[in-house]
């Protein structure tokens, strides 16, 4: 067919300069309706019909993303195979050019939703290889790989989350299990058992099997690592745990097994630690030939990542001993950053991801101690799987919660007439509502006076708002607020932040302020 390359992008009357401009290389058809998430598939095939578009003009007709329903209805009709595009007119070039790769687009979902299954199908794919059992026991061989339990690690899979359970004696059995049940949800792959520092807390020691048998009844058989300086309490978790930090000068003479040690490049006995990179490197180096020279068979280096203002010489030292020791399997402790830091959690979690993958850091462990530091554990998941690839960059997936991939280009011409709005007093109305987030939804109570007489919950505004107004006369200006206010619990649930009604999400951010 002649015309079987052309693509035919169908769009409405306001978008139009947008998507010729992005668009480049095919004909645009604009409908006669302004909006485009206006269109319909039956809509657009009508139109089409009515302008005399036949199947021998076009290979490919692209509809918007935005637009409900299937656009098979338009392929039946016009015999010109029909594909939904992206939901934003900015996304064309990503598209055509996927297109011209051999993407397959869908009839029913935008463009933008299938490059996310896409790469996380290929990130499944990577891990589906590194569980492979003849791969493992290929890749085992190398000595920049070990096991941990049943856990191979290092540089030929992909980097291991450790979840840390900071004080697990204080929380008990049960509140342990819990915790530890969330990070694995989130994606962790090793379990850190955290024991109160200055504390030594024998008995509880031996709940390990039991914490262990309880994980393994929620379908997660993984391994536990134990995280203390005391050495009673390593000496007496050696026979029920799979890895141990931290082992340094100070008790490495006593702690001598087989399992996975984690060595770092202090004497907490005698308050020694080297500061500078080089002597830091050096030190660690010759603490491993001593562990190694008393019998221990697995040694994990970790240079100790600081919080500013020490990160930059942290880095330098895991940098300095990753060039020296080019086999050697190392942890970071990324926790000791993002808890530190009255910044954002995520990008902080990106950016140390990706310095692991670059030095060839195996191990991550973090925790979620703080509330600025919640959803740590998903993050490094997150950004552990978008360093599967060589570039983190245009992958359908990402890490952007709070700012976006690119600015969206969404303008209008004003009317002649312009008003600066004005707000007016509220009538109150013998019927309000208090809203508030738990347990992943939102909470309505209608009250009368101070009894609430009817509770409602859900996730998704619209239903509460429609369920309002089925049981509740109320004016525009209610329901406006009403649902002013259920978008931003909303938005308070997706970000993991605390919502309290009529109260701002965010906080004021200051540039340039003076003192």
């Amino acid at each position: 067919m002649e015309n079987a390359g052309r693509i035919l992008l169908v769009t409405g009357r306001l978008a139009e300069p947008l998507v010729r401009k992005y668009g480049k290389g095919c004909d645009v058809f604009v409908t006669p309706v302004s909006v485009a998430a206006f269109l319909t598939p039956e809509l657009i095939a009508r139109y089409l019909k009515k302008a005399g578009i036949k199947s021998e003009d076009y290979g490919l007709v692209l509809i918007p993303g935005l637009i409900r329903g299937s656009a098979q209805i338009i392929e039946d009709e016009l015999g010109i195979p029909a594909f939904k595009g992206p939901r934003n007119a900015m996304d064309l070039p990503q598209v055509l050019k996927a297109l011209s790769e051999g993407f397959r687009l869908s009839r029913e979902k935008p463009a933008e939703d299938l490059f996310s299954v896409d790469a996380l199908k290929k990130v499944e794919d990577i891990r589906n290889k590194t569980r492979n059992r003849r791969y493992i026991e290929d890749v085992l061989k190398k000595s920049w790989n070990i096991l941990i339990g049943d856990l191979p690690a290092g540089r030929d899979f992909p980097a291991r989350i450790l979840g840390e359970v900071v004080d697990a004696p204080r929380l008990g059995v049960e509140k342990t299990v819990e915790k530890a049940l969330y990070y694995l949800r989130e994606g962790a792959d090793i379990i850190d058992i955290g024991m109160v520092a200055g504390e030594t807390n024998l008995d509880f020691i031996e709940e390990i099997p039991e914490i262990r048998e309880q994980l393994k009844d929620n379908g997660f058989d993984v391994p536990i690592s134990f995280d203390s300086l005391n050495t009673a309490e390593i000496e007496k978790a050696l026979d029920y745990a799979d890895l141990f930090l931290s082992v340094d000068e100070g008790n490495l003479e006593a702690l001598v097994t087989e399992k996975p040690v984690v060595l770092i490049p202090t004497n907490q006995k005698e308050g020694f630690f080297p500061t500078k990179p080089s002597e830091r490197v050096e030190f660690l180096e010759r603490l491993k030939e001593r562990a190694f020279d008393l019998g221990y068979k697995t040694v994990i280096p970790d240079l100790i990542l600081e919080h500013v203002p020490h990160l930059a010489r942290s880095i330098t030292a895991f940098q300095l001993y990753r060039e020296r020791n080019p086999d050697d399997v190392l942890l970071a402790g990324v926790g000791n950053v993002v808890e530190l830091y009255d910044a954002d959690s995520v990008g902080m979690n990106a950016l140390l991801a990706g310095i692991a993958k670059e030095l060839s850091i195996s191990l991550l462990l973090t925790t979620e101690v703080s509330a600025k530091a919640k959803g740590s554990v998903r993050e490094l998941r997150r950004a552990v799987d978008m360093n599967l690839f060589d570039m983190p960059k245009d992958l359908g997936f990402d890490l952007l919660l709070l700012k976006e991939k690119r600015a969206s280009e969404w303008r209008f011409e004003p009317a002649e007439k312009i008003i600066e709005a004005g707000e007016r007093p509220v009538q109150l109305e013998p019927v309000y509502f208090r809203v508030w987030v738990e347990n992943g939804k939102i909470w309505v109570n209608a009250h009368r006076g101070t009894e609430a007489v009817l509770t409602i919950t859900g996730d998704e505004p619209n239903a509460i708002i429609d369920t309002i107004l089925e049981h509740f006369e109320i004016s525009p200006r209610h329901a406006f607020y009403l649902g002013r206010e259920l978008e931003r619990a909303k938005t308070a649930l997706k970000l993991r932040r605390s919502y309290v009604q009529e109260v701002e999400l965010f906080g004021e951010f200051y540039v340039g302020q003076t003192l």
